[in-house]
C-alpha cells in the first residue's frame, strides 16, 4: 500500500456518505466567516487545498469568487463535482496529494480546513515532514500578502484523551502527537476497514511550523466546525484553526 493509500481508500469508500456528517452543516456560515477573515473581494483566486467533497469551495465560487479545489480522493472529488451541477457556481478541481501539490497560479488566499489534508499521516510518513511539506506548499501557492485560514487536530485533546495503555499498544505517541486509527465505511452489504494515522498540533507548534515556512502568524485559536470565530482554543475540542498571511518569498 502506498504513502496515502490508506487515507484515500477511506476518503474514496466514505465519499457518498461525507455530507451527512455534522459537522458540515454550517458551510453558509463558516464561508462568512472566511470572506471576512481572509478580506476577500469579488473576483478573487483562492485554493482550497483537501477540498473534500467541495462544500466550501462551491459556496465561496458562489459569492463570485476563483475557486481551484484539490483532493487526494477522487471518490471525494466526484462528489463535488456532482454538486456542482446542481449550482451554477464553477470550481476546477484537481486531484492531487498536498504534499506535493505545484500551484497553477499565485492565489490571494487559501484554505485548509477539516482535516482535508493537514494532519492525515501516511504509512511510515514522517508527521512532522508530512505537515511542513503543506504548509511550504501553501506558502508556495500564495503571492506575497495573500492570506491562508487552516484547522487541525488539536494536539491537547490527544494528550487528554490517550494514556499509558494506548501508548503500550501504539495508539499514541506523545512524542509526535500522533494518534492510530482504524477508519470504516460501508459499500453495500460490506463494511470496509483501514489503519491510518493523524496528526494533532498544539497552538505553539503551529505558529513555529508556518512561521518558519514564510507566514506571519495573525491568529490561533479554536476552530472546531460549528463553532468557528476568533477565540481562544478549549483544550479539549477537536480542532484548532490557523490564520496566517505569507510575509516573503519561498525557496
Amino acid at each position: 500500500m502506498g504513502v496515502h493509500e490508506g487515507w484515500r481508500a477511506f476518503f474514496d469508500g466514505h465519499a457518498p456518505v461525507y455530507m451527512q456528517n455534522v459537522f458540515t452543516r454550517n458551510t453558509q456560515a463558516e464561508v462568512a466567516f472566511l470572506v471576512d477573515v481572509l478580506r476577500l473581494p469579488a473576483g478573487a483566486r483562492i485554493l482550497d487545498l483537501g477540498c473534500g467533497t467541495g462544500r466550501h469551495s462551491l459556496a465561496l465560487a458562489g459569492r463570485g469568487l476563483r475557486v481551484v479545489g484539490v483532493d487526494l480522493s477522487r471518490g471525494m472529488l466526484r462528489q463535488a463535482q456532482l454538486a456542482a451541477r446542481e449550482t451554477e457556481a464553477r470550481v476546477a478541481w484537481i486531484q492531487a496529494d498536498a504534499t506535493r501539490f505545484a500551484a497553477p497560479q499565485a492565489f490571494d488566499a487559501a484554505i485548509c480546513l477539516c482535516e482535508g489534508a493537514f494532519g492525515l499521516i501516511g504509512a511510515g510518513e514522517d508527521p512532522q515532514a508530512h505537515d511542513a511539506a503543506i504548509a511550504r506548499n501553501l506558502a508556495r501557492s500564495l503571492r506575497p500578502g495573500g492570506r491562508l485560514v487552516l484547522t487541525a487536530s488539536n494536539g491537547l485533546r490527544f494528550l487528554a484523551l490517550y494514556g499509558p495503555d494506548a501508548i503500550a499498544r501504539g495508539d499514541f505517541d506523545p512524542s509526535t502527537l500522533t494518534e492510530r486509527v482504524t477508519m470504516e465505511w460501508t459499500e453495500g452489504d460490506k463494511v470496509h476497514a483501514v489503519v491510518v494515522r493523524e496528526h494533532g498540533h498544539r497552538p505553539e507548534d503551529l505558529r513555529a511550523l508556518f512561521s518558519g515556512a514564510g507566514f506571519t502568524v495573525d491568529h490561533v485559536g479554536g476552530g472546531t466546525a460549528g463553532a468557528w470565530g476568533l477565540r481562544p482554543v478549549d483544550p479539549e475540542e477537536y480542532e484548532i484553526m490557523l490564520i496566517a498571511t505569507r510575509s516573503k518569498e519561498t525557496g
